[in-house]
């Protein structure tokens, strides 16, 4: 699958998505016009503002690998079990 074809079956499932929920919203007469037009405005920018917070979240996690470690060894050693102890 070639990548542009899946960024625009994304592109074209959001709008869709989006569009439906607008609709959705407009259609509803328990909220004000206000209400509506800030809820609107949420549900076409959240998965825009929810991709980019995730993924400054998970890059401020990041550390750096420290590769410098050593491994094993030490007061116990592995030796003793081989042996059958004593």
């Amino acid at each position: 699958m070639s990548i542009t074809l899946i960024i625009y079956v994304s592109l074209a499932v959001y709008v869709i998505i989006s569009l439906a929920v607008s609709v959705f919203l407009i259609r509803r007469d328990d909220l004000t016009k206000a209400q509506k037009v800030l809820q609107i405005i949420l549900a076409w920018l959240v998965p825009i503002i929810g991709a980019l917070g995730l993924w400054q979240f998970n890059k401020s996690q990041d550390e750096p690998i420290s590769r410098n470690k050593d491994f094993g060894g030490g007061a116990s050693s592995s030796g003793n079990i081989a042996s059958g102890g004593d």
